[in-house]
């Protein structure tokens, strides 16, 4: 869809949570702007704060009157309101309408910014505030509340409340429609509001404003930015530290492990892929057929002796890695696999598996071509790796790491 459908911030909650206690609408002040919406099923009389909202509820009126230059050429000189649908009504949340194309994509043609003042909130039934699709994205759709929603604060402009007709807001549903909406001006202060004159003014001043909100949202990327760079500096310099501090206790295991892969090596076979690998126990000579469930135990490490990854709680262990939240989740256990699959493991590994039988224990060299490549694994496996595995399999689940009920 070429406009995003504009939805309401934090939809979900408002669904779920519960009805409150609807308040009785205050009876409304002698003077002031007032709208009063004409729909099918009665009449809504609402108060439009248009000193504390100017822009918004210019909008509002200028579309409501017809007298909107800034509209799309189909709707100049016409009031935009009248005839179209509350297309979006949920049940003790809102109802929402303006909406031109009758589906919730739609605007008048352009859009302007969020106008917020501190003592207008969405805090009971009969508020009535723009929808949008994200900050400063108005157009010409609003909604009515049918309770207290103060999840949408600051993220919805409010401009107006309901003084008579909240019956009216509740029995709206789906597709009923606006027949019209009249503007009511009492008072000096209220008909010496030029609604056009402040639209016009404002859209004449936005480009700047847009600008300007551009380059302080960039300065605000750029400082975030910089932040978030020496935060992550900072934690490499750490991990460096902690790894450096790690090797050095780990120091004389690596440098067993690596003289203990050399000697395996010089025994290993080599197969025409480069693959090598040696049969370190037999098991019970029974080779799993073609689409069997074996599970496998498994060890890897880089060829300088570290560890990436292991399915065996005590190898973790010895080498520092170990996760007390991965093993209160059963996770040191060997994993299911289906024998004779050709994918879901890297190329070394699938053809390791198919030179042992059913309780072997093996060690694969795997070269980088038939393991994770140029790319290598995150931040685990190092581009070209080079890789050993130490692996079992078996036929059964080892009753001390069957998954827990």
């Amino acid at each position: 869809m070429k406009k995003l459908l504009l939805l309401f911030c934090a939809l979900t909650v408002a669904v779920t949570s519960a009805q409150t206690k609807k308040e009785t609408p205050k009876k409304a002040a002698s003077e002031g702007i007032f709208a009063e919406i004409y729909t099918n099923k009665g009449k809504i009389s609402l108060q439009l704060e248009f000193v504390k909202t100017p822009v918004t509820v210019a909008n509002f009126i200028t579309l409501a009157e017809g007298t909107n230059t800034f509209v799309t050429n189909d709707r100049k000189g016409k009031p935009f309101y009248n005839g179209l649908k509350f297309h979006r009504v949920i049940a003790s949340f809102m109802i929402q309408g303006g909406c031109p194309l009758g589906n919730g994509s739609g605007d008048p043609g352009y859009k302007f910014k969020d106008e917020f003042d501190p003592s207008l909130t969405h805090d009971k039934p009969g508020i009535l505030s723009m929808a949008n699709s994200g900050p400063a994205t108005n157009g010409s759709q609003f909604f009515i509340t049918h309770k207290d929603t103060p999840w949408l604060n600051n993220k919805h402009s409010v401009f107006g409340h309901v003084i008579e007709g909240q019956s009216v807001v509740d029995a709206i549903a789906q597709d009923d429609m606006i027949e019209k909406i009249v503007i009511v001006r009492k008072g000096k202060l209220a008909k010496n509001f030029d609604a056009v004159k402040v639209f016009s003014e404002y859209m004449k001043l936005k480009p700047e404003l847009d600008r300007k909100a551009a380059e302080e949202a960039k300065i605000k990327a750029e400082a975030q930015a910089k932040l978030d760079s020496e935060r992550r500096q900072k934690e490499a310099e750490a991990k460096a530290i902690a790894d450096a501090e790690t090797k050095a206790k780990l120091g004389p295991i690596l440098t067993a492990k690596v003289a203990e892969f050399k000697a395996l090596r010089a025994k290993s076979t080599k197969t025409a892929s480069g693959l090598q690998y040696s049969i370190l126990k037999k098991g019970s000579g029974v080779k799993p057929t073609e689409g069997k469930d074996i599970y496998v135990h498994y060890a890897g490490y880089l060829e300088d002796g570290t560890l990436f990854d292991s399915s065996y709680e005590a190898i973790n262990k010895v080498y520092g890695k170990f996760d007390q939240n991965r093993a209160n989740a059963n996770g040191y256990q060997p994993f299911p696999f289906q024998y004779g699959k050709k994918d879901g493991l890297i190329p070394g590994f699938l053809e390791g598996l198919n030179t042992m039988n059913f309780n072997d224990k093996a060690i694969f060299f795997i070269p980088s071509n038939l393991g994770y490549g140029e790319k290598g694994a995150g931040n685990v496996i190092p581009p070209n790796s080079n890789i050993i595995f130490e692996v079992e399999i078996l036929e059964t689940l080892p009753a001390a790491t069957t998954v827990k009920q």
